[in-house]
């Protein structure tokens, strides 16, 4: 390996980014334009802006369609539009929902009342999308889904949990967007960025039936004993906020197909990583669980396989989450990262690299979020020179402030993709 470890990491980082990216792996899913009617194409995500810019171009140049043929709405999270002609394309909060997802969302809903059986329904989906699609039940405020939101997000619940309680407070959520548009063909094309590649968790399922019920959000709040507001109590004991479920007549002539997974992209950093003569541990693409929890034993396999005197990759995927009990910034792939220093406790030959595909990494919900951190033996020995504590910015889930301080934050910027976590431990002969 001619590249630093550092180098090398960043580079299996974007080689799973662009295994992920939909330029590679949605032209081909594209169906036909229909006969007679339009293609109404309504994306949300992360990947919004750029599947949309694909989709677009791959109708106007290999289809010809024009204005008229070809509308719709794209919402991605502020700072991952891309450039389209047909499909307006708007900036929204995440993870917390704006005025900006509000307001789309509710264009995206009369877009497709406005569908007819003439009409193909495209949907384009990534994580991302619920809080881009931002519907709230009747009786519920966008200050009250944004305060049930920071608690979800802060409670250490993870996405399916977080997601059944999202999916009975809205009104595109849980099938409900796919209701609103039958009697017209439905197809939705996705980006998993959720461990099992559910399509009811991704997005919030807005498209396919949900298996979950209003009993099960109220047991996520009272599992996490979540302070929420009277409204939303109310709420979720209304069955007219009840999901449509499997069998739901509003799913015929609908079809959920998956353009890009999370293994997918582990997959494209393990061949990278073979060719470069490294043995590959592939833990999978479903990890859960806290992010320090996680760290700490993935480090104990590191140490063992040094040991061992292996050279060696460790990879994995999935959703790691942080409780919050600090007040510092960061998100799980930081928190995983600077828990993985710590408990490595600077032993030489073994560098990591953990960050969220879609480019940021917690943060206040800026483009320019920092999406991961990098680690190696100096990691700690560099900290203490500075002053850095690493087992007090930990305690005070402040990852993003101990690895500023270090300049060994991973800024990608927008990535136009999300696959969620990419976690890579290099580990070299002694």
């Amino acid at each position: 390996m001619s590249d630093t470890p550092r180098a090398f990491l960043e580079r299996l980082f974007h080689a799973a980014v662009a295994a992920a990216h939909p330029a590679g792996g949605l032209p081909a899913q594209l169906p036909p334009p229909p006969a007679a009617g339009r293609i109404l194409l309504l994306a949300a995500g992360k990947a919004a802006g750029s599947m949309a810019e694909v989709a677009e171009r791959h109708y106007r140049e290999v289809h010809g369609l024009e204005a008229g043929r070809l509308a719709g709405l794209a919402v991605a999270r502020h700072g991952y539009g891309r450039p389209t002609q047909f499909v307006r394309m708007v900036e929204a909060g995440h993870p917390v929902p704006d005025q900006a997802g509000l307001d789309a969302a509710a264009q995206t809903l009369e877009l497709a009342d406005a569908a007819t059986a003439d009409d193909l329904v495209l949907v384009l989906m990534s994580g991302g999308a619920s809080a881009n699609w931002i519907a709230p039940a009747t009786g519920i405020t966008l200050a009250e889904k944004q305060a049930v939101t920071r608690a979800l997000l802060r409670s250490g619940a993870h996405i399916g949990e977080i997601n059944t309680v999202r999916k009975h407070l809205s009104r595109i959520k849980g099938g409900r967007l796919a209701a609103r548009a039958h009697p017209a063909r439905l197809l939705t094309l996705a980006i998993s960025d959720v461990p099992g590649d559910d399509p009811a968790v991704i997005g919030s399922g807005p498209t396919v039936p949900d298996p979950t019920t209003l009993a099960d959000a109220r047991a996520v709040v009272a599992k996490f004993r979540l302070d929420l507001p009277d409204s939303v109590a109310r709420a979720l004991n209304d069955p007219a906020n009840e999901s449509p479920k499997p069998g739901d007549p509003a799913f015929a002539g609908s079809e959920f197909r998956l353009i890009a997974r999370p293994l997918d992209a582990l997959r494209a950093a393990e061949a990278l990583a073979r060719q470069a003569g490294y043995e590959c541990v592939v833990l999978g693409d479903q990890l859960e669980g806290e992010a320090r929890d996680v760290a700490q034993a993935q480090a104990e396999r590191a140490l063992a396989l040094r040991a061992e005197g292996r050279k060696a990759l460790i990879l994995s995927g999935g959703e790691l989450t942080v409780t919050m009990r600090g007040k510092g910034r960061g998100g799980p792939n930081q928190e995983y990262a600077l828990a993985l220093a710590v408990a490595l406790k600077g032993v030489d030959g073994i560098a990591a690299l953990a960050a969220d595909t879609d480019g940021t990494d917690g943060g206040a919900g800026d483009a320019s979020d920092p999406a991961g951190a990098y680690i190696d033996s100096t990691t700690l020995a560099r900290a203490l020179a500075l002053g850095l504590d690493p087992a007090a910015f930990l305690a005070d889930n402040d990852s993003t402030g101990f690895f500023a301080g270090l300049g060994d934050l991973l800024v990608p910027g927008p990535t136009y993709t999300n696959v969620n976590d990419f976690r890579a431990i290099l580990v070299d002969r002694p």
